[in-house]
Order: C-alpha cells, then structure tokens, then sequence
C-alpha cells in the first residue's frame, strides 16, 4: 500500500490506519466532519473529546493554530517528534476540531517517515492512537487490523516508533502545562 493510494482514501472519508513515532494511530480528513464523526464511532471515543491534528511542518500547523513565541520555540525544538501542542484555533480551521469550548487545537508533527510523506500529500489530519477508548494502542499495523478489521479497509504498513503516545502540552494559558507526560519530559 502506497501513500498516495492512502490519500485517495483519506479523500473518499475514509478512515485509515497510520504507524507514527509514537503509536500507530488511525486518521481521518479533518476539513470531512462525517469522516471525524465516524473515527469516533470506530474508536468509541466520547464525541466532541479533542483528536490531535498531525501536521507535516510547522507551516501546516501554522495554518490552524495560534502558535505564541514559547509554541514555536517547542515547535522548532522538537519537531518533528513526540510533542503536542495545544494552542488557540484559527478561525481557518473548522469548527469541529479540537476544544470547541476553548476554541484550541492539539496540534503535533510527527517523526515517522511514512506518516511524514503521507501529510506531505494530504495536509494535516485527525489522528487518535489505534485502540478502543478503553484499551491500549495497537504498534503495528498488524495489532490495529486485529482491533478494527475491516471497519477499516486501508492500513499502511509500519511499526510506531516508540509505544508511547506523545507529550501533550497546553500552551494556551500564561504558565504551560503538562496534560499527559509522554517521551519528553519538561
């Protein structure tokens, strides 16, 4: 399975399977509100709890997020790698994503060679770790068919780099803070 067929995919609504440097992860068009609402149902997620947005550069995320002078700073520190972002959302970006109530958005580039080159096609996407809400997330593409089967019809080959998912930082407020400690401790 190539990227670009991934894409084509992504394009049609569909939910697909991604491995990144964290956890193998299943991703969705975010600009496509039924496709994010089916990535819920498939995960049995709580609709309307935020999905990180995976974005190739910091030019991408600069497009649906506010990134003040310390978000940039971690940005261009680690970037790509294992570090989300959650900053004020653009008005650029739609509605549905992210915190609607704080009106923010995650925002993480990822350090995996075939999720890079698949954001390099598509733009950003909406992408949660390849589990059901309660369990632990898949590594392989392998242990994500094994969860989600066919409700998934296009997974792309690869194992997650590191079976922790990422850390998740609030940029949003005067002082930072550490919503979920991951790889990179602050």
């Amino acid at each position: 399975m190539d990227v670009s067929a991934a894409a084509r995919a992504l394009k049609r609504g569909e939910t697909i399977g991604v491995p990144t440097d964290t956890v193998y992860g299943i991703a969705v068009d975010p600009y496509d509100e039924a496709a994010l609402e089916r990535l819920y149902d498939i995960k049995g997620r709580e609709h309307g709890k935020p999905i990180a947005i995976l974005v190739a550069s910091l030019e991408q995320g600069l497009i649906l997020g506010a990134m003040s002078d310390r978000a940039l700073e971690l940005a261009d520190h680690y970037w790509p790698g294992p570090v989300t972002l959650v900053v004020p959302r653009l008005d650029t970006a739609p509605q549905w994503l992210g915190d609607s109530a704080r009106r923010t958005i995650a925002l993480r580039c990822p350090d995996h060679p075939v999720a890079l080159a698949l954001l390099e096609l598509t733009g950003p996407l909406a992408v949660t770790s390849a589990n059901t809400s309660s369990g632990s997330p898949a590594q392989t593409a392998d242990e994500a068919r094994e969860i989600f089967g066919d409700e998934i019809l296009t997974y792309l080959p690869g194992d997650s780099g590191g079976g922790l998912p990422s850390t998740l930082v609030d940029l949003t407020a005067p002082a930072e803070t550490v919503l979920r400690q991951g790889p990179i401790s602050f």
